[in-house]
């Protein structure tokens, strides 16, 4: 995304499975959901890889059943600026409970 000028920009529909994608650590990558459907769609991010965390303060947190998106509201679209969440995404990752969502991922 770096760069003058327009980006062609590829769509995909999430059909509940196979929904993956993969992520480049520091790469200041996006990932858009929007929601056309008529109803709220709350997906989860998850990387196989994914198990836990410690943080100072706070201890041990486990993080393998994935990053929970909030819910999408129908005609509502969400940006995810995916190192801000790289500790879900380790491993393969898939996107679960998405069906209906259309998936943008911007890389720079």
């Amino acid at each position: 995304m770096s760069g003058p000028g327009q980006r062609l920009v590829s769509e995909t529909t999430l059909t509940g499975t196979g929904d993956t994608f993969t992520y480049v650590q520091n790469s200041r990558q996006v990932l858009i959901l929007r929601n056309p459907t008529a109803g709220a769609i709350s997906p989860v991010i998850d990387g196989d890889g994914a198990d836990s965390v410690t943080r100072d303060g706070v201890g041990t947190i486990d993080i393998s059943g994935g990053y929970a998106v909030d819910a999408i509201a129908a005609g509502a679209v969400r940006a995810i600026p995916l190192d801000t969440i790289s500790a879900y995404l380790q491993g393969d990752i898939a996107i679960t409970g998405g069906t209906g969502l259309v998936a943008i991922l911007l890389n720079r």
